[in-house]
């Protein structure tokens, strides 16, 4: 089955990939390599997730917000791809970052979220390593941010 048809079968919207508003690129493609810059956890309506793991957000509110950066990284894969998801040969690695108090301690419960999408997507090419990190604050306020890197056909 294709990846198109995983997205379509999952029942999932993919939202659009948005271009960079700093002084870097969305995404990178060296050889075989993508790398994705960092995606924030931006809501199905556009809004930031934001606040703070441990204090206003739950581990639950944690993973749909990571989850959300998984649908971010692969639009940002599909553009950088021109559209063609059949480029991508595997997810090789995500890194997680979790805004939370200093002792929550289930951020990678947290970056399940985008673990879980990623590979419910590309099946065992979506297999990963993985860091998930906490952090006493990420840009704009939000509740997290993940960044991923590809092999390429």
């Amino acid at each position: 089955m294709s990846y198109e048809n995983k997205i379509k079968e999952l029942n999932l919207e993919l939202p659009e990939a948005r271009d960079p508003v700093g002084s870097y690129v969305a995404s990178k493609v060296l050889g075989k390599m993508l790398y994705i810059s960092g995606q924030i956890s931006i809501s199905a309506n556009g809004d930031l997730i934001k606040g703070k793991l441990g204090k206003e957000l739950k581990t639950e509110d944690g993973y749909e917000a990571a989850k959300r950066c998984g649908l971010s990284i692969i639009s940002q894969v599909k553009k950088a791809c021109n559209n063609d998801l059949s480029k991508v040969k595997s997810c090789l690695k995500l890194t997680g970052f979790v805004n939370s108090t200093e002792d929550f301690t289930e951020q990678p419960k947290v970056i399940n979220g985008a673990s879980d999408l990623i590979v419910s997507v590309f099946g065992d090419a979506g297999m990963h390593t993985r860091a998930a990190v906490s952090t006493n604050s990420l840009p704009l306020g939000v509740s997290v941010e993940v960044d991923a890197i590809f092999e390429l056909n």
